[in-house]
């Protein structure tokens, strides 16, 4: 079994809604090349059933029999739909702009692969689309990086649809969860994927996750942002760009712009996150500490930089400087959005509240939370159950490896830390009164910074730095059977896949 060029090796990392792909491995690990949503367009045609119903009133069919949780996210099955009858990237981009009357689905939302074709046109759009390999002369072996716990014949499929449609020339799948702890440098610890929907849970021992004990949560980011959301309400700044005087706009429109700016914030990175026993305090409408009254005087800009720059001249007055100093207690920032000036204060701090305390989503009508029974576990309880049932020496490697991934991570200051600060109580709670296996701590992990192409996002981008990691060793180690070489696959066929995962065997 022959090794293979570094700039040749494929990856990809497929997560329940985004994909992010890369061409070659260096010296230097490089970010992804490629990042599109793990979304499929069809359109919409006069008299076709939009929710997986045929004429007849038959369901349609075309997805995977894994069990798990139903993902929210649309999904719109058609089992007479070719690969290039799906629009992806830039052409759903495109469709969708125009106003076109499109079917959206998610074939990955479930964490597994809901339908075939649509998984097939996402990877066939990042392959041969996006990253340029040419099917006829396939050089490249793909290294894919996929959602824990998935099945045996699951995986068979994979691998045949890689080999047979899309000419790889070796083939090789990691769990996401092993990919993220890699990338810290560990081999034991918790993984927290915050994800749109739902967070997943992946407690990991000494290179394996324990498959009996990895759990979600359902909630997610798409819960904080629709909790932001309805806090801004408050903001009058935000209510008047949501809906300009003299220029009302209907309910739903007011709502998608709140979402839209929520959404905004978090991403530019102006959200912190208080540790347990800390609170963000909204100051009383009183005085200068009004929001409304500060924009109402015009003064905002000048002050916010003021406090910003941490400037106070001599010739300022005292009640000048008095001001400056209480605006930036209030920590306001102004956001440019959408031809708005936007001044925003200690509020969008509240923005990852739900994630640690979802009876908050009660009071949003978004989010209908009916039954304790069904209410979803706050975050460090999910956590912190789940770790609880490993092995109790196994518990304290495991607690040295807290790792809050996803597309919060990097984006949110101190998210992890305050996971970590809210674990408190599952771990000894009297460090006066030690045993040899009873956790004393639990250690926050990271990406290193010697990732130079990493740094600042690292966290965000574990799973495809992982599976790169992976990748250069499997595919430059000709004595080891870590993937599947296209000889392998036209003796085996698609079962070799399976010799090559230990957490199969």
């Amino acid at each position: 079994m022959g090794s293979f060029r570094d700039s040749s090796i494929l990856i990809i990392e497929t997560g329940r809604t985004t994909i992010r792909a890369g061409l070659g491995v260096h010296e230097l690990l490089k970010a992804p090349a490629v990042e599109i949503l793990a979304r499929v367009g069809f359109r919409q045609i006069t008299g076709e059933s939009s929710n997986g119903i045929d004429a007849n009133g038959k369901q349609l069919s075309n997805h995977s029999d894994v069990s798990r949780a139903q993902s929210s996210l649309p999904y719109h099955p058609n089992p007479s739909a070719k690969v290039n009858d799906y629009l992806v990237g830039t052409q759903l981009d495109e469709a969708l702009a125009t106003g076109q009357d499109i079917l959206i689905s998610w074939p990955f939302a479930d964490g597994d692969v809901r339908d075939w074709t649509q998984a097939e046109a996402l990877w066939k759009y990042v392959i041969f689309n996006q990253l340029q390999i040419k099917r006829t002369q396939n050089e490249s072996p793909v290294i894919l990086s996929m959602p824990a716990g998935l099945s045996r014949d699951l995986l068979e499929q994979v691998c045949q649809l890689f080999f047979e449609r899309f000419n790889v020339a070796g083939f090789a799948v990691l769990e996401r969860p092993m990919a993220q702890i890699y990338a810290t440098g560990l081999l034991s610890g918790v993984v927290v994927d915050v994800g749109y929907e739902q967070s997943d849970i992946s407690p990991i021992y000494d290179g394996f996750i324990l498959q009996n004990i990895r759990t979600s949560t359902a909630i997610g980011i798409r819960d904080c942002e629709n909790y932001l959301a309805n806090i801004l309400r408050s903001n009058q700044s935000v209510m008047a760009a949501a809906s300009p005087p003299g220029f009302p706009v209907d309910a739903q429109t007011i709502q998608q712009f709140l979402l839209d700016f929520a959404q905004h914030i978090w991403k530019e990175g102006l959200v912190r996150v208080p540790s347990d026993g800390q609170t963000v305090e909204v100051p009383e409408d009183e005085g200068v500490t009004d929001i409304a009254a500060v924009l109402v005087a015009g003064k905002e800009k000048a002050v916010i930089e003021t406090g910003m720059k941490k400037k106070a001249t001599a010739k300022a007055s005292a009640a000048e400087q008095a001001r400056a100093r209480e605006i930036e207690a209030l920590d306001l920032v102004t956001v440019e959005f959408r031809g708005h000036s936007i001044t925003v204060g200690k509020e969008r701090h509240r923005f990852c509240e739900p994630l640690f305390d979802p009876i908050l989503l009660k009071s949003i009508q978004q989010i209908p939370v009916n039954d304790t029974q069904d209410q979803p576990l706050p975050l460090q309880d999910a956590v912190g159950l789940a770790v609880r049932q490993a092995d109790v020496d196994q518990r304290q490697y495991i607690w040295q490896g807290l790792f809050l991934t996803g597309d919060l991570g990097n984006r949110v200051k101190g998210i992890g830390i305050a996971l970590q600060s809210r674990l408190s109580p599952y771990i000894l709670s009297n460090p006066e009164q030690p045993t040899d296996v009873q956790p004393r701590s639990i250690r926050v992990a990271s990406v290193p910074e010697y990732f130079a192409e990493f740094r600042e996002k690292g966290d965000r981008l574990a799973a495809f730095l992982g599976t790169s990691i992976v990748a250069k060793i499997i595919f430059n180690e000709s004595q080891t059977k870590s993937f599947v070489s296209k000889p392998e696959y036209d003796e085996k066929g698609p079962h070799a896949i399976i010799e090559t995962s230990p957490a199969l065997f």
